[in-house]
C-alpha cells in the first residue's frame, strides 16, 4: 500500500484550487507548488504524474508538472519527469471500479542512479488507482517509492462522484 500525504480534503478552497490548476492556471500551479514544498522531505526526488497530451495541449501546461517543479525548486530537491502515459485515456468519467481496474497506463523512463527515494506528486487523490499504477511503473524501472504527495484527497467516506475529480 502506498503512503499518500495530502495538504487537505478535496473540498472548498482546495477543490477550487485543483480545478483552477486543471484549467491551466499558472499562478495556481505556483501557489500550490509553494504549499507542497513545505511537505517535501529532504533528499527525495519528486516525480510528477503527467496529464494526457490532449489535456496539456488544451490547457497550455501540465499543471502537476509545473506545480512539482516549483515545489522541488523551493524545497531544494531533485525532480525527475520520467513518467509517460502509455495510452491517452484519463481517469475522469470512469466509475470507481473502472478506475481501480485501470492498470499499466504509465511507463517509467530512466531514473536517476543516485538511489534517492521517489515521491510521486499529483493534484488530487480520489481512489489512489493512478498513484498505485505510477508507483508500480517506477518500481518496475528499479525505483524506490517512498510515498506520494498530493494537494487534496477525497474524503474516505464521500460518495463517489465521477465529475468531482
Amino acid at each position: 500500500m502506498l503512503r499518500v500525504r495530502a495538504l487537505g480534503i478535496y473540498e472548498e478552497t482546495l477543490r477550487d484550487a485543483v480545478l483552477a490548476l486543471k484549467d491551466g492556471r499558472r499562478d495556481v500551479a505556483e501557489a500550490l507548488g509553494a504549499l507542497l514544498s513545505t511537505a517535501v522531505d529532504p533528499g527525495v526526488t519528486l516525480v510528477p504524474i503527467p496529464t494526457t497530451a490532449v489535456r496539456k495541449r488544451t490547457r497550455g501546461i501540465d499543471g502537476v508538472v509545473a506545480m512539482a517543479r516549483v515545489a522541488a525548486r523551493i524545497a531544494g530537491v531533485e525532480i525527475a519527469e520520467v513518467l509517460r502515459q502509455r495510452a491517452g485515456d484519463a481517469q475522469r468519467g470512469r466509475s470507481r471500479t473502472e478506475r481501480l481496474l485501470a492498470r499499466n497506463r504509465f511507463q517509467c523512463e530512466k531514473l536517476p542512479d543516485d538511489g534517492r527515494r521517489i515521491v510521486l506528486v499529483d493534484d488530487v487523490c480520489t481512489t489512489g488507482a493512478t498513484l498505485e499504477d505510477c508507483a508500480a511503473a517506477v518500481r518496475a524501472a528499479g525505483g524506490c517509492v517512498a510515498g506520494a504527495l498530493v494537494v487534496a484527497a477525497a474524503k474516505p467516506d464521500a460518495p463517489w462522484k465521477t465529475k468531482s475529480a
